[in-house]
Order: structure tokens, then C-alpha cells, then sequence
């Protein structure tokens, strides 16, 4: 009789059955490729292109990612007509000839139509043509050029030029994103009777920062504290000159020449003072720490945050108030 086996066989698990039956049904990754290369159309670079869907991934996937995916599915496909990019991992720089000639024409529309809620492109040029129509034939004309004078398999020389329009037209996406949420905020404001204050101090703050604090803790535990902490500084400066700076500038060069600030309010000064002893406590503490921060340091700004806030929106709801 055979002896007896010590280790008994392993036997595969569900996944490696599952990776085992995909890879024989013919879902190969990139690496196998036909040895005879095919040109392909413009209609189907145009349409593979514009599909947000993997199919591979979308067998694999649970249900509710499926149906988180169908809600996305509209999202992704305008961002795709709308937004180049250019992906310089690829061998092709991500050139797809249909779509970035398209992109030609509605990169530069969606700016119009987004640039202060649409009121540039509505405008009517000496009251008879909108400026849309004047970018819609402008653009069209590009796109046309661009198509004849390029190939499918090779980007032009131009194709930088492509990564800056996919900027511009990302900025303009994130600045109409901003305003309908400042919009509803607004709204939020009028249905609960909260000032602009309250909202700014909370909701808007809240939504503003949420996306810098996680990426900073990302940073600072992968091992990258000090870029995590010059990035806290860094967002407040730009914040604070380029969007103060920049704000103002555009209101008073729409409606009029001052921006009134109100300094006579408790609540400005309260803003003001907070923010300007939070920078001395910084400047302080960390060079008397050795630049060696430590838990006591984190629990004091929070502390200090929590104890700025009570103090605003006490003021707010006239609270704490001057005697007259």
C-alpha cells in the first residue's frame, strides 16, 4: 500500500478559482497581444473611448457596486466629452484622434457655458449673435483641422496643448461644482434662517477642508510628515491671499470699486484674532519643540479650533455681544 501523504494537498480557494476560470475563458491581460497589429476605425476608438464601463470588472464586481456605478455611469461619460487627458504612462500619450478632436470643440464651450453660471455665453455680440455660436463655429473649425491633419495611431506635436485644455476645462468643472454648492448652501440657509456666516464657518469650511485634511493624514502615515504639515500651511496662504485676493478683485470689478468687509462687526475681529494668534502659537511652539511635535501639540489645536468656533457662532446669535 502507498504510505500515507504528511501534508495533505492544498486544495485551490474560491479566488484562485475564480482568477483560474477567468483567465481560461480568454480575458487575457495587455502583455498578450496579436502578433499581426489592426487598424482601427475612428467610430470605434470614438466609442471605446467614450465607454466608462469595463466589462471584466463589471463580472467580477458585487451588486451594489453595480448600482453605485450606474449612477456614476452619466457623470463619467460627461467628464469624458468634456475633459482630455493626456497620459504620458502610455505609449500614445492617451491620444484618441475622434475624441480629442471633439474635445476641440466642447472643452472651450463647456468654459463659456460654466464661466459665471453661463451669463458669458448667453451674451449677444451687438445683440444678434451669442457668443456660444461664435465658439461653437470656432471650435468646429479647429476640430475640423485637427482631424484631417493628424492620424490615429501617432499624436501630433502639439498634443501638450491638449493637457492645458484638460486643466482649464477641470477648473471650470470644479468652479460650477462650487457654485451650485454654494448655492445650496444658501438655500440651506434661507429654509433654517442661518446667515452666511453660520454657513461658511461650518458647512462650507467643512466641505472645503475635508478633502485636504484626509490627503494630509494620507501623507503624513505614509511617511511624509513634513509635506503633510507644509501643505496645511500652504492651502491656509493660498486660501487666504489668492482667494481673498482674487474674489475681491472680480467684485469690484463687476459691481463696484470697495469691498466692504464690515470691521466694525465682533465677529471680523474674532475671525481676524483667531486666525493671527493660531499662527503665533505655531510660530511659537514648533521651533520651542525642536520641530519634534508631539500628541499635546495636535490636542491643543483642536482644542483651540473647537474653542474658536463656540466663540463665532456665539457672537453670531448676538450670545456674546459689545454693550453699546
Amino acid at each position: 500500500p502507498p504510505p500515507p501523504l504528511l501534508f495533505p494537498p492544498e486544495m485551490p480557494t474560491d479566488a484562485e478559482e475564480q482568477e483560474s476560470s477567468g483567465t481560461n475563458s480568454g480575458d487575457y491581460g495587455e502583455e498578450y497581444r496579436p502578433l499581426l497589429p489592426s487598424r482601427e476605425t475612428s467610430l470605434r476608438i470614438l466609442t471605446t473611448a467614450l465607454s466608462p464601463l469595463d466589462y471584466r470588472k463589471w463580472r467580477r464586481k458585487p451588486w451594489y457596486w453595480r448600482v453605485f456605478k450606474v449612477f456614476k455611469v452619466p457623470v463619467e461619460l460627461v467628464l469624458l466629452l468634456t475633459v482630455p487627458v493626456v497620459d504620458p504612462d502610455k505609449d500614445d500619450l492617451n491620444w484618441k484622434r475622434p475624441l480629442n478632436c471633439l474635445h476641440v470643440l466642447t472643452s472651450p464651450l463647456l468654459c463659456v457655458l460654466t464661466l459665471k453660471s453661463g451669463a458669458y455665453g448667453l451674451y449677444q455680440i451687438q445683440g444678434i449673435f451669442p457668443v456660444w455660436g461664435l465658439v461653437t463655429l470656432v471650435g468646429s473649425a479647429l476640430a475640423i483641422i485637427t482631424f484631417i491633419t493628424t492620424s490615429n495611431e501617432e499624436p501630433p506635436k502639439y498634443h501638450c496643448v491638449f493637457a492645458f485644455l484638460g486643466f482649464l476645462a477641470s477648473a471650470m468643472w470644479i468652479n460650477a461644482a462650487a457654485t451650485e454648492l454654494v448655492n445650496i448652501l444658501r438655500t440651506l440657509g434661507i429654509i433654517f434662517q442661518l446667515s452666511n456666516t453660520v454657513l461658511g464657518l461650518t458647512l462650507l469650511a467643512w466641505g472645503n477642508s475635508i478633502g485636504d485634511t484626509f490627503s494630509d493624514l494620507t501623507m503624513a502615515r505614509q511617511g511624509y510628515p513634513r509635506m503633510a504639515f507644509s501643505a496645511c500651511f500652504g492651502g491656509i496662504i493660498f486660501n487666504i491671499l489668492v482667494g481673498v485676493g482674487l474674489g475681491c478683485l472680480l467684485q469690484m470689478s463687476s459691481s463696484q470699486l470697495v469691498v466692504k468687509l464690515e470691521p466694525d462687526s465682533l465677529l471680523v475681529w474674532i475671525l481676524a484674532g483667531a486666525l493671527g494668534l493660531s499662527l503665533v502659537f505655531s510660530f511659537v511652539s514648533v521651533p520651542a519643540q525642536c520641530f519634534q511635535l508631539d500628541k499635546a501639540y495636535g490636542v491643543c489645536l483642536i482644542l483651540y479650533y473647537l474653542a474658536f468656533l463656540c466663540v463665532a457662532l456665539l457672537t453670531e446669535f448676538r450670545v456674546i455681544h459689545l454693550s453699546a
